[in-house]
């Protein structure tokens, strides 16, 4: 695998690029800044990006707007974004129309290198990932738990996974239970919540974050 990094933080840059390379993987570039990773996508065509989503100079966005442009160029780069903080906001943008695969991680999951590594391995096969805490910001209110509480705390399980963006053998495998239990369960989520059933990844991951999303609607309507 050949990955490029763009993080600001010359620790945490250098870090990432030694334990990559301590598990073969190639890091073609190593970035301060996202002004110069385009240009990298474009020349050395690397499976998956790292980037930070807050960067210089103004250490907003400029992570989520290079990582849609990335998407844009066509190249089947995959990105997996880093960040200090759960911003749910820019997580739906990088999914909505995502070509390739696409992540979403906080940075502490990086000292947690066996899972940081799991999530660079699933986006480049082109599937998406998203932090838990994604998840659990939104139902960890009592209005939101309310909200899910026709759920059974299993399916409330299966549920954060799924917001997480595994697949279903991917979650008979965190929980430890069949494939059978897990596809009943997965059917009863989307039936309660009424979300539209897709076999495609992202776009069930999609549906989760629309109805995460709609739950924020109406805590806003109601605070």
């Amino acid at each position: 695998m050949r990955v490029a990094i763009a993080e600001d933080s010359a620790l945490l840059r250098a870090g990432m690029a030694r334990l990559l390379a301590d598990e073969g993987i190639e890091v073609v570039a190593s970035l301060s800044d996202a002004t110069g990773v385009l240009e990298v996508v474009r020349t050395t065509r690397p499976h998956v990006v790292i980037m930070d989503v807050r960067m210089p100079p103004t250490f907003t966005d400029e992570g989520i707007r290079a990582a849609l442009e990335i998407q844009n160029l066509g190249t089947g780069t995959a990105v997996l974004l880093l960040s200090q903080y759960v911003e749910p906001t820019y997580a739906e943008e990088l999914v909505r129309d995502a070509p390739t695969g696409t992540g979403y991680l906080l940075k502490q999951r990086v000292g947690d290198f066996e899972e940081f590594l799991s999530a660079l391995h699933r986006v480049r096969r082109g599937e998406t990932v998203l932090d838990s805490d994604i998840f659990k910001q939104f139902i960890g209110s009592p209005r939101e738990k309310r909200a899910t509480e026709l759920l059974t705390p299993r399916e409330r399980q299966v549920l954060e996974l799924m917001a997480t963006g595994l697949t279903n053998s991917g979650i008979v495998n965190r929980l430890g239970i069949s494939e059978r239990a897990v596809e009943k369960h997965v059917t009863s989520i989307l039936g309660k919540l009424r979300i539209p059933n897709s076999g495609e990844n992202h776009r069930r991951v999609l549906a989760v974050l629309d109805y995460l999303r709609g739950l924020e609607r109406l805590k806003n309507r109601t605070d």
